[in-house]
């Protein structure tokens, strides 16, 4: 199969001095999206039905609190009414950072391998089915996610909530326990075939590909070439990301002005931040992800990092979740992967005394989308040779993990897609 290429890809890169950090999601792009067509050219039944799997907090959630205890006295102990949990204003605030933290946690059973709400807090995923809960990630619409691709759905000839849908996630949580979300998920592509007499697609995002393609392998083949026309996916993670093990060490922030080690709690809380670290099948074992002054962490480290940053709890859970994907089986569906390329992207984190209480000293780059690895986002090519049914690879050189959903040449590739043409004259094939 051919690789398409929309740009000239820049060279590999090893060490650049800096690199311009990740612009805000709810900027630019969202407050200006690109604009499609006027009208839709396309009416509502020509289109296959079409449904949206957000990333890792790509959708809201709701909280509803009756706490026996809380972390400070002007924290809300209880709530007649669920609140926007996600995004939470207050939670840029010195003592709502800390009120946040205590309402998102999950509580993790090492026996039952298990996760829980915090002790009299309750939270739900708003919108299942609806396209809110993942265009915008608050009710003032302050901070926006995916509403310029919806939008775009829309100008092409979709109807929000009918003919694309959103399947909105409790992200804090792995796949292993996603079972309820998992049958709404199928009931929902079934009522969509029903309704609309058109096999669905599945749209992914990030972490969200990882969801769908677990999802796909729990299903029958018959059943997915009834129900599915196929899997579009933006940015997946295929092989983990080298990120996700500094923001276990340290915190990630999510470009936000939020403190690193306070945002390291809710991040060691997930059993999602160990589900998507590196994997061997994207990395050689010898690669150092993380490198202090005392030790050099590679893949078979894993146990020892997690005794070293004071967080132990986290090789369990990682321990149970490593084997969902592992072996990255196909997802056995025509297949559209589609992942930003030729920005430098952390590939080794050097850390000085401070590991791993202060951020990183130095950042080896190396080829992606300057948050997942090419090593990582290119695993889908596997696939050609390991199913029946097409794998399209498609690479948008010089766009960034986040900003590929908002890229006017990858909005353009998904219409074509939707519109059973995909417009290839104005794009150089590379075989690969």
């Amino acid at each position: 199969m051919a690789a398409i290429r929309l740009r000239h890809v820049a060279a590999a890169f090893r060490r650049p001095q800096s690199i311009p950090p990740s612009s805000p999601f709810w900027l630019i792009n969202v407050l200006f999206p690109p604009i499609g067509p006027e009208d839709a050219n396309l009416i509502q039944s020509e289109l296959p039905p079409l449904v949206i799997v957000p990333g890792h907090v790509g959708n809201r959630l709701e909280a509803k609190l009756n706490k026996p205890s809380l972390v400070h006295w002007l924290c809300m102990k209880r709530s007649n009414h669920y609140f926007t949990l996600w995004l939470n204003m207050n939670m840029f605030l010195p003592i709502g950072i800390d009120c946040w933290l205590d309402n998102i946690r999950l509580v993790y059973n090492r026996t039952s391998q298990k996760t829980s709400n915090a002790p009299g807090v309750e939270i739900r995923v708003p919108g299942f089915g609806k396209t809110y809960s993942v265009e915008y990630l608050d009710p003032l619409k302050l901070a926006g996610y995916l509403h310029t691709l919806v939008q775009f759905l829309v100008n092409v000839g979709y109807v929000r909530d009918e003919t694309v849908r959103a399947a909105p996630y409790d992200w804090r949580v792995a796949a292993y326990e996603q079972e309820e979300y998992f049958d709404k998920l199928k009931k929902m592509i079934e009522e969509m075939h029903a309704a609309y007499g058109k096999p669905v697609y599945l749209l992914g995002h990030s972490m969200g590909n990882l969801y769908i393609l677990h999802f796909l392998n729990e299903q029958p083949q018959e059943w997915k070439d009834k129900f599915i026309h196929g899997f579009i996916s933006f940015g997946a993670p295929w092989g983990g990301s080298v990120k996700s093990l500094a923001a276990l060490a340290s915190g990630d922030n999510y470009g936000l002005s939020l403190d690193h080690l306070k945002i390291r709690e809710q991040q060691r809380m997930t059993t999602t931040s160990t589900w998507l670290l590196p994997s061997k099948r994207s990395w050689p074992a010898d690669h150092v992800f993380i490198s202090t002054p005392t030790y050099n962490y590679t893949h078979g480290d894993y146990r020892k990092f997690f005794t070293d940053i004071g967080y132990e709890e986290g090789w369990f859970k990682w321990q149970h979740s490593k084997g969902l994907l592992s072996d990255l089986p196909p997802p056995r569906v025509e297949m559209y992967c589609m992942y930003g390329a030729g920005i430098p992207t952390p590939v080794t984190y050097i850390y000085d005394e401070g590991f791993p209480s202060r951020q990183p000293v130095e950042i080896v780059y190396g080829d992606g989308d300057n948050t997942v690895s090419m090593k990582s986002l290119s695993l889908c090519r596997e696939w050609k040779k390991q199913q029946t049914q097409k794998v399209h690879v498609i690479e948008f050189p010089g766009s960034r993990h986040l900003d590929t959903i908002y890229d006017i040449h990858a909005l353009e590739v998904i219409q074509g897609i939707v519109q059973g043409m995909i417009p290839l004259e104005n794009w150089t094939l590379l075989e690969r």
